[in-house]
């Protein structure tokens, strides 16, 4: 990371300017937005200095850059046409730990200037350190497409309402979930019509009528492992739940993704280790929701192909939890896309099984014959401790010996 994104306050600030033509004039309107104090110096300005100096928003001197006026001053911008000129202030202000901009010469800047998303109170910076600087902004348009106009006053909205809601909850964890129970109210949809009073009324008897929230329980897919299989709704609900319950199986850059102050609970299996056993899981999952949180159950794959995800709606529905389902890619047709192995074929493949290499009794037997049928595709999981046994029963029930074999581990991921 080359720079540290802050934010500054800069109301009634004082702030140097040297340089009176069209880019210091960008910079000085981004400044005085800000609040900042202005002085301007340069042998001759753009028209709309001299109505701001009119209106006491910029001090203008006319003549040339002397280091002596940077006494006394926040920051310094080097916005003139002259290489040697800005070289000069550059130099001046780093001799005095001043933080400097020089316009368009990134090595000669000790703060930039980013791309920004105003919807104040929120504001959005985004930079590539003058790098990119058209990448940058095509990434501020499509963000400003996707930000709807009414953030910034349910901003102001929650900002007025903090203290109220800080003394009825005591604890951070009861604060944000009654917040994000707002978010997801008709106090949105009412900022959404431009009706702040309605937003406002709705919002106080939200308060005053609050009750304890029930918890609720969401079975996930993660999908193979490639953060980008994610589905949006389960990119969503990672987001928003209080605890995360995990297997191994999710593979940590999707836990990355994972809301940064959620609880995580890890319940996976793994051959050869410490297993959680399902029932466990299934209390714990009840437990937690009986807690009044908001419960991500995140699974590698799809939670109905092989994730036991129907054990898990067993235990919750006679504890009446609130619960859904979101499917997820399960492994077979992940890794099978990302192998380039298309799992139905005009030619080879008319149909394809999902079958598990580890059943739950001894005597639960797949139905070898038929998996034995030619002409379709064996999608195997959890396959390998079996392995030997799966190929000589396949062969038994008259598999052809020559049927192209894939082994995946890890598919999909980088690793």
């Amino acid at each position: 990371m080359q720079y540290l994104p802050l934010f500054v306050k800069l109301t009634d600030k004082p702030v140097l300017i040297v340089g009176g033509g069209s880019v210091a004039l960008r910079k000085a309107g981004t400044l005085l937005s800000a609040g900042a104090r202005l002085t301007v110096v340069a042998p001759e300005f753009a028209p709309e200095f001299l109505q701001w100096q009119q209106q006491g928003k910029a001090e203008l001197l006319p003549g040339f850059f002397t280091p002596q006026l940077l006494d006394g001053k926040l920051l310094v911008i080097a916005a003139t046409d002259n290489d040697e000129v800005n070289a000069a202030v550059y130099q001046a202000a780093t001799e005095r730990n001043m933080l400097v901009n020089t316009v368009d010469d990134q090595p000669k800047c000790g703060f930039i200037f980013p791309s920004i998303i105003d919807r104040s109170p929120i504001l959005i910076a985004i930079s590539s350190f003058g790098t990119a600087p058209v990448l940058a902004r095509r990434l501020r348009e499509k963000l400003e497409t996707l930000l709807p106009q009414h953030l910034g006053p349910l901003a102001e909205l929650v900002g007025r309402f903090r203290d109220q809601v800080k003394a009825k909850f005591q604890g951070f964890a009861a604060r944000r979930q009654f917040w994000e129970r707002v978010f997801d109210s008709d106090v949105v949809r009412q900022l959404e019509a431009n009706r702040p009073q309605q937003a406002e009324q709705q919002l106080a008897e939200m308060l005053q009528s609050e009750q304890p929230r029930q918890g609720e329980v969401w079975i996930v897919g993660a999908g193979p492992g490639d953060p980008e299989l994610l589905t949006l709704k389960a990119l969503q609900l990672m987001q928003q739940a209080d605890v995360v319950v995990y297997d191994y199986l999710v593979s940590p850059q999707i836990m990355e993704l994972v809301r940064r102050d959620a609880e995580r609970i890890c319940v996976g299996k793994k051959a050869g280790a410490h297993s959680v056993p399902q029932q466990d899981t299934n209390a714990l999952l009840v437990q937690l929701a009986k807690q009044g949180k908001k419960v991500c159950r995140l699974k590698g794959g799809d939670p109905f192909i092989f994730g036991r995800g129907g054990e898990e709606i067993e235990a919750l529905l006679p504890e009446q939890i609130p619960f859904q389902v979101v499917p997820g890619i399960t492994a077979a047709a992940g890794c099978a896309a990302y192998a380039g192995i298309p799992l139905t074929h005009r030619d080879y493949a008319h149909s394809v099984q999902f079958v598990t290499g580890h059943c739950r009794k001894a005597g639960d037997e797949p139905d070898w014959h038929s998996m034995s049928r030619p002409h379709q595709t064996l999608a195997i999981y959890m396959g390998i401790l079996k392995a030997a046994d799966i190929q000589q029963q396949l062969l038994t029930y008259g598999r052809d010996p020559a049927t192209p074999l894939a082994i995946i581990e890890n598919g999909t991921r980088r690793e």
